[in-house]
């Protein structure tokens, strides 16, 4: 089963009423842009339970939202930390997880537990001494091609 948008609760009364009405499965669904497979599906819930309300899902649910994952991963791409300083900044907003949890949301989003690096970026006076020995070297090559000494 393919994964798409769930029909809101106005939308499938809507359905049930023009159904009620004497409404064809095929007009309900051109009028209303929605699938004729999703109007039979409704319909045959609302004569077999008497609601339209969505099913409840199986299974756990999860204990961080997506918008959740996303904050975590951009503030370890921001700032690479352990998982137990996660763990605090997650807690401090209000959602209790556990590391192993914090860890597996990482290392989904291809952020494996690496050691950061110990060189520190190049600061802006090492740069200026690069460009200046890349100028003296490319003058010395130039003044050698001119003047061999052999």
């Amino acid at each position: 089963m393919g994964k798409s948008k769930e029909i809101s609760q106005d939308l499938r009364k809507i359905i049930v009423d023009l159904r009620k009405s004497g409404s064809s499965m095929g007009a309900i669904s051109k009028r209303l842009k929605v699938p004729c497979s999703s109007v039979q599906t409704i319909v045959r819930k609302y004569k077999h339970h008497g609601t339209t309300q969505p099913s409840y899902r199986s299974g756990r649910r999860c204990v961080l939202s997506p918008r959740d994952e996303r904050t975590l991963v951009r503030k370890v791409q921001i700032n690479p930390r352990t998982a137990k300083d996660l763990v605090k900044m997650l807690e401090e907003t209000g959602t209790k997880v556990s590391i192993s949890t914090v860890k597996r949301v990482l290392y989904q989003h291809n952020l494996k537990g690496r050691s950061a690096r110990k060189k520190p970026p190049l600061q802006n006076r090492h740069k200026s001494q690069n460009t200046v020995c890349n100028c003296t070297w490319r003058q010395s090559l130039y003044f050698l091609e001119k003047c061999p000494l052999v």
